[in-house]
């Protein structure tokens, strides 16, 4: 399976410069897994087989699809929750979050295969796809939420009739960031996170509510978290994140922002008590927020890169619009109503954008015109130019 970190892969998006696909990259070699033998610690060194990028890329998606995406991919040892480590070990269980996470995959390599000429692989990516699609918005579907995962021996995880863990974010998000779930039902899905998921008293959002302790089914090494910290049930930031991220793209711009203040480190330790009860620093990201009753808003392994990095992409791309896309820079804001006017200066090699967004009118997204230098853009974009010029940009919304 993909680690989400591919997601980044897509960043020769950004510039339109898609060479690096024709570097090769040596392969790494290492003896194979034993019979039975799920997982191991070793040393992998280079081999002598290389192949460009584009290649390496299409091996991971075929070994996901090989092993079966009907009605969803197989989960394997863990999946974005590696603590799901048992949930399909026997090769049976079904991941529905890697359901969504493939569907964005495949939706935007598909257009890299037009450009490579792949037309074959393209047409059969966009078709199994479609097959994932549907899938996903009737077998996945629990009538108020997506369910999570399929186990081994056919038990359901994330569904209003589990034990342990009824709802989890991450398929509600991914329903929106893949934008393979329905229209009607994304909606849905994101009410359930905020009415089951956010806790506004404690300040975080839960992954999963409520957390593996004695229930029938055993998911694997997250049962020995205690409920309610880390991966089991407590806020795992990372995917809180991603919550936010669906509501700024479905256009809730007032709570997109509240929750990106309420899981904002600093408003963890503004007063004595709530640093008393967080126990971390208030200038980085925690890892995880404990929501366990006997250690509720207690932060756990702090300086955590990967839920600041998407915690910081959250904020410039999805709040305050700053997007670049093959050459181009958009301004596509979703903000509180309340916000009446914010600035952005964005540096592209040895050119300044001093960039003014004004909101008037007290929307939360849109742009009704965007003035270059004292031009209106009727495209409402620039082509990013490297002219050691100072460029302005004024926005109104």
């Amino acid at each position: 399976w993909f680690n989400t970190s591919s997601n980044n892969f897509f960043n020769c998006s950004i510039t339109n410069d898609y060479s690096i696909l024709d570097t090769e990259v040596e392969y790494l070699s290492g003896e194979e897994l034993k019979t039975n033998e799920l997982e191991v610690y070793n040393i992998f060194y280079n081999s002598e087989i290389k192949e460009n990028i584009y290649s390496h890329c299409n091996r991971a998606i075929e070994k996901v699809i090989a092993r079966g995406i009907e009605p969803f991919p197989k989960i394997g040892t863990g999946d974005w929750n590696d603590g799901f480590s048992d949930v399909g070990s026997k090769g049976n269980g079904q991941s529905v979050w890697l359901g969504f996470f493939l569907y964005d995959i495949l939706n935007r390599w598909n257009s890299i295969c037009t450009l490579k000429n792949d037309e074959e692989r393209a047409k059969r990516y966009s078709n199994l796809k479609e097959k994932l699609k549907k899938s996903l918005n009737t077998e996945a579907w629990d009538g108020r939420w997506y369910k999570r995962a399929i186990t081994d021996d056919g038990q359901i995880i994330g569904s209003m009739n589990s034990e342990e863990a009824k709802i989890d974010s991450l398929s509600q998000s991914w329903s929106v960031i893949s934008g393979a779930g329905d229209n009607d039902k994304k909606f849905i899905a994101l009410d359930s996170v905020k009415n089951n998921l956010v806790d506004y008293d404690n300040q975080l959002i839960k992954l999963f509510d409520p957390p593996f302790e004695k229930g029938s089914i055993k998911p694997g090494y997250i049962r020995g978290y205690k409920p309610g910290v880390r991966e089991n049930g407590g806020q795992y930031t990372h995917a809180a994140i991603w919550f936010i991220m669906a509501e700024a793209l479905l256009g809730f711009g007032d709570e997109a922002v509240n929750l990106l203040e309420l899981i904002n480190p600093i408003n963890h330790t503004n007063t004595h008590e709530k640093a008393q009860k967080y126990k971390l620093e208030p200038y980085s990201i925690a890892a995880d927020v404990y929501s366990n009753k006997d250690l509720i808003g207690r932060g756990g392994w702090s300086l955590y890169t990967g839920s600041s990095s998407w915690y910081y992409k959250v904020t410039i791309e999805n709040i305050l619009g700053l997007k670049l896309k093959n050459g181009y820079l958009y301004i596509e804001p979703c903000i509180s109503k309340e916000w009446k006017e914010y600035e952005i200066r964005y540096k592209y090699k040895t050119s300044i954008y001093q960039i003014k967004i004004k909101n008037p009118n007290g929307k939360n997204t849109g742009v009704s015109s965007f003035i270059l230098n004292g031009k209106e853009m009727e495209e409402k974009r620039v082509m990013l130019q490297d002219n050691g010029k100072i460029n302005t940009i004024d926005i109104f919304m």
